[in-house]
């Protein structure tokens, strides 16, 4: 073998890292905004029953046309309107994959989910930051100074991670009307919220045609271990986003199981009625200990420690086995935690587990 330097990384890439969160043991795992229940005894029955006439010495459907064709049908638009992809991450690279791009920028406001810009980054596409305020909301004028950069695609992030806040229809509206390119709002965490953008879609407002919305089978479907996301959004939108991605990307298994899921609407909406009624009982907990927190519309809370360091109290809660997320170092909500809405049990033993923690 010859001795040969390594082949360099891109040089806009060499300091890029990684997305992740920490995967250690603890009883009470509240970091990753999960479902804290599986999907129900009869999902995985019906699952066992049909993954028998899974043709897997077969490709899959690589439009995923019924699957595509159902999730139209439960959101009221056909399945030319519909891109499904391996998470909302996959849809959310395709988008950049068929947008972004050297010479491009997209525009996204600050803190919001790290995936915006790192794809962006991994596309080699520009990013105009703006700035959230002090409640964590988008106002206008910092809306229209990001649009001004004629972003390709301007991200809003509804309701947002970290923050938990879902942006006001007036927020979402003005940029509608005013985006150069697409609106892509990720509603990862939709169905917690009291409204979504789909709504406007539907009534047809200013620029409604430009806006794309993304979701997951992760959270509220309870599904994050089969990686099935969505887009909802214009027909060319969905045909730039197949042209892009991986031929037969998403497999036979996860189409069936989606399709499966749907079939389970009432249980799902379900526990998303209980994670609401479970929100308002952590918030009001924490309403009582020696932190501050917001309004959250997600299922997680974002809350800091007024008196102890937060990374401190993450190593507390750890020690008592319980596992949130240390966002204290992100830039815009330094010396924050942020806890998902687990069961009525770990909830409990979050509230008493932080308690003795501060």
């Amino acid at each position: 073998m010859t001795d040969r330097a390594p082949v360099p990384r891109r040089d806009d890439l060499v300091e890029l890292t990684g997305y992740h969160s920490p995967q250690v043991e603890a009883a009470v795992r509240l970091n990753t905004n999960e479902s804290p229940v599986p999907p129900p005894p009869a999902w995985y029955e019906e699952i066992a029953r049909r993954v028998a006439r899974v043709p897997f010495h077969r490709y899959p459907d690589r439009t995923a046309t019924d699957l595509r064709r159902a999730i139209g049908a439960l959101h009221g638009v056909g399945p030319e309107r519909v891109f499904c992809a391996n998470g909302s991450n996959e849809v959310l690279q395709s988008l950049l994959l068929a947008y972004g791009g050297p010479g491009r920028r997209v525009g996204l406001f600050e803190p919001t989910y790290t995936l915006h810009t790192h794809i962006a980054m991994v596309t080699g596409t520009a990013v105009v930051t703006g700035r959230r305020d002090e409640e964590f909301l988008v106002p206008d004028d910092e809306a229209d100074r990001v649009v001004a950069e004629d972003p390709v695609i301007t991200f809003l992030c509804s309701p947002n991670n970290p923050t938990g806040r879902a942006e006001p229809e007036a927020t979402v509206r003005h940029l509608a009307a005013s985006v150069p390119g697409l609106l892509v709002v990720d509603e990862a965490y939709g169905q917690f919220a009291s409204s979504s953008a789909l709504d406007l879609v539907a009534d047809g407002v200013p620029g409604a045609e430009r806006i794309v919305v993304v979701r997951t089978f992760s959270k509220t479907w309870a599904m994050a271990g089969a990686r099935l996301g969505y887009l909802v959004g214009p027909p060319d939108v969905v045909a730039s986003c197949e042209a892009v991605v991986l031929p037969y990307h998403l497999d036979a298994f996860t189409q069936m199981a989606g399709l499966v899921a749907l079939e389970f609407r009432a249980e799902m909406e379900q526990r998303v009625a209980l994670l609401r009624e479970e929100r308002g009982r952590i918030a009001a907990g924490l309403a009582d200990l020696d932190v501050d927190t917001w309004p959250s519309d997600a299922n997680f809370i974002l809350f800091r420690p007024r008196h102890v360091p937060a990374v401190d109290v993450w190593r507390r809660l750890l020690d008592r086995s319980v596992l949130v997320r240390d966002c204290s170092a992100w830039p815009g909500i330094s010396g924050c935690l942020r806890v998902t809405v687990g069961t009525p049990d770990e909830n409990l033993a979050f509230l008493s587990a932080l308690r003795e923690s501060l």
